[in-house]
């Protein structure tokens, strides 16, 4: 159970962080913000918060770490939608490439990461200095979510800061990409034998053990040529060259030692259902290494937002349900599956358990009201839509004035839907998107309905539109197949990347409607399906950006975007941090 370990730990946490500030002042004297009172002599509590903003919105919420890791690249887009969506261009920013150092999203990222530094800091002070039998693994646990901040603030910005917390009057250190890297994989390395092994020491896939270690540090070396040549013009990376520690051969054969410990360890085992990883039960997963554990509770509720943000308003998992119409996917991402449209992971029908099948074809009538919403009180029915890329006229219930589903007998009615904002508007998610200007994604009022949709989280009715019970995977089984195939291709070792991705295609089964078939295996591998597989399996995952840059990707030319200069493969650094003088700007932003 997801609950089990941290349970008396988020009750401390609850005191512990409540008055946590979330903004910086001076960055000199306070470090970005600090947790006040008694904290630092609470180990657990401290931890606990260090944990707590990995989900505090920051790898679970689409406006934060999403934003700039999907809205920048072929696999989502955020566009005005009418008279939604405008938000001041923040949204559009991010897919145009015109994001400036202003730009909230950015600015609210930076705040996020450079506060679950702060919080690791914190925790690594209160477990040292404290005489817990626990003292050496919540310190290690601390020490590898602090490089985990760490990293991705250096992946978006190029920078990042940092302080002894051993030393009260240690002074702020402003790292660099370049030369940290190397640093963060030794520290992370040397992590190891104080981890945990998961599933002992009461952990679980939400806490970082020496298998999130394990993919944490594959990630890193497959990344560590871009962290050390971000700029370079030609995306002309040197992937195998010789690793941090001298005589543990190239970067690329450090990824496939750390991911083989990982498939080889028999701890993990891939989904035959690849949308069981991505369910409201999916805490106890066979596939996670490391993920956001969410629940709802009284205490911290889940975010919602993978699955919210891409359901129209009247699409309505229950009559107190409903989605946003904000993401889609680009045409290019769309057209990337031709020829694919079986894979199991593209698409999942639905199945009740008297037998019926959601077709979202035109040829549903009606599905079982049997299906409740946990905890609705009065019960409510539950609409369950499918899961995967959603394009096309879509199907589902109606609300009625009376506030309930329009229903037949005693089964949920399926009608055609309409837009809620554009009611003469069918609710069509065409995969092209047509703007009246092809450089700037916005829509009329009468084509909010276009873009096709992800639903690859499972929209969970239990707490209100934006809670959720569903785990959000950070390393898993597939990702890390993924990355030792990428490394193998990278090595030269082409037929042994096709056997990882093969497994990845195989071992997926569709669903009974289609007898359970399996996905096809590869035939042929060259750099353009490599690219196409990662996103295959890895798609909305906060992995598109840094797979862009590595391919190659990044700066091309697309839907609602211009072909844009190697320095936007980083962020600027907030404009409210450069006033500091602390930070200097990062090249081509000044």
């Amino acid at each position: 159970m997801k609950t089990k370990t941290f349970l008396s730990i988020k009750f401390l946490t609850l005191f512990s962080f409540i008055f946590l500030l979330n903004s910086c002042t001076d960055l000199d004297e306070i470090f970005l913000d600090e947790i006040p009172g008694n904290t630092v002599s609470d180990p657990a509590g401290s931890l606990a918060a260090a944990y707590d903003r990995l989900g505090d919105g920051t790898f679970v919420d689409h406006g934060a770490i999403f934003a700039m890791q999907e809205y920048t690249t072929d696999e989502a887009i955020l566009p005005t939608r009418g008279s939604d969506w405008g938000d001041g261009g923040k949204w559009r920013d991010m897919h145009e490439f015109t994001w400036s150092s202003t730009n909230s999203i950015i600015v609210g990222n930076w705040d996020l990461l450079t506060n679950g530094i702060t919080r690791c800091i914190t925790a690594i002070e209160s477990a040292e200095k404290s005489t817990i039998s626990e003292k050496k693994l919540f310190a290690a646990e601390a020490k590898g979510l602090m490089a985990f901040y760490t990293y991705t603030t250096l992946d978006l910005y190029g920078q990042a800061p940092y302080k002894d917390p051993m030393d009260p009057k240690a002074t702020l250190q402003i790292l660099k990409a370049d030369t940290q890297i190397d640093k963060l994989i030794t520290d992370v390395e040397a992590l190891i034998p104080d981890l945990a092994d998961i599933g002992t020491q009461r952990t679980y896939q939400g806490r970082f053990t020496k298998q999130a270690a394990y993919a944490f540090l594959a990630n890193m070396y497959l990344n560590r040529a871009v962290f050390k040549d971000r700029y370079n013009a030609s995306s002309n990376f040197n992937f195998n060259e010789p690793a941090v520690t001298g005589s543990a051969g190239t970067d690329m054969d450090r990824v496939i030692y750390y991911t083989s410990l990982l498939i080889d360890s028999g701890r993990f085992s891939l989904e035959s259902d690849f949308f069981k990883n991505f369910a409201r039960d999916n805490n106890n997963g066979k596939e996670l290494i490391f993920a956001i554990s969410q629940k709802i509770d009284y205490i911290r509720n889940g975010s919602n937002s993978f699955a919210y943000v891409c359901m129209e308003r009247n699409q309505r998992a229950s009559a107190a349900n409903r989605g946003t119409n904000a993401a889609c996917i680009t045409p290019e991402f769309y057209a990337s599956w031709d020829g694919n449209h079986d894979d199991p992971r593209f698409e999942q029908h639905y199945q009740y358990a008297d037998g019926t099948w959601f077709m979202n074809d035109g040829t549903d009538v009606s599905v079982p009201a049997t299906d409740i919403v946990p905890k609705s009180s009065p019960a409510l029915p539950w609409f369950h839509f499918n899961r995967g890329i959603q394009a096309g006229l879509q199907y589902g219930p109606i609300l009625l004035p009376s506030g309930s589903l329009e229903m037949i007998g005693n089964r949920i009615k399926v009608s055609p839907l309409f837009m809620e904002k554009s009611t003469g508007t069918r609710m069509n998610f065409t995969p092209s998107l047509t703007f009246a200007d092809p450089t700037k994604s916005v829509f009329a009022q009468n084509e909010i309905n276009q873009g096709a949709r992800v639903f690859k989280y499972e929209f969970d009715p239990e707490g209100g539109n934006g809670n959720s019970n569903v785990d959000i995977p950070l390393f898993r089984l597939g990702g890390i197949y993924a990355m030792r195939a990428e490394a193998y291709f990278r090595k030269g070792s082409t037929g042994l990347a096709m056997i990882d991705l093969n497994k990845l295609r195989t071992s997926r089964k569709r669903e009974s409607l289609f007898g359970n078939a399996p996905g096809k295996a590869l035939t042929s591998l060259d750099s353009e399906q490599l690219y196409k597989e990662l996103g295959f399996e890895l798609y909305w995952e906060l992995q598109r950006r840094p797979q862009s840059i590595r391919f190659g990707k990044f700066d091309l030319p697309g839907t609602a975007k211009a072909a844009s200069q190697p320095f936007r493969r980083a962020f600027p650094i907030p404009q409210t941090v450069i006033d500091q003088k602390v930070f200097k700007q990062n090249q081509g932003y000044n």
